[in-house]
């Protein structure tokens, strides 16, 4: 029988490539607003972070998410909204892994 060969992602913040169902996807969708993806099928320009804080440190802090999605500037409301997202989904995440 043929292994199944595992997509791999790169992570924006670190680097680091990781199979793509252990990452995190951002969306730009065509009206130019962000989303977390969590399906990952929502149609739009995607980028993929590691479920780890440092790496949504890095991400925030400079303009590697504008950069990856294409985009010229994101505004801050955008941005908090964003980061707020990401936050939760990383503590929720971290919350069933001591489970």
């Amino acid at each position: 029988m043929a292994r199944r060969k595992i997509p791999l992602r790169r992570c924006i913040g670190c680097g680091q490539r990781q199979p793509k169902q252990s990452m995190i996807r951002v969306v730009k969708s065509p009206d130019d607003t962000l989303s977390v993806d969590a399906s990952g099928k929502k149609s739009g320009r995607g980028c993929y972070l590691c479920p780890d804080a440092a790496c949504l440190t890095a991400v925030f802090s400079g303009d590697k998410l504008a950069r990856a999605l294409r985009m010229g500037t994101i505004d801050h409301q955008m941005k908090a909204t964003l980061k707020q997202e990401l936050v939760e989904l990383i503590e929720n995440d971290v919350d069933e892994a001591r489970r």
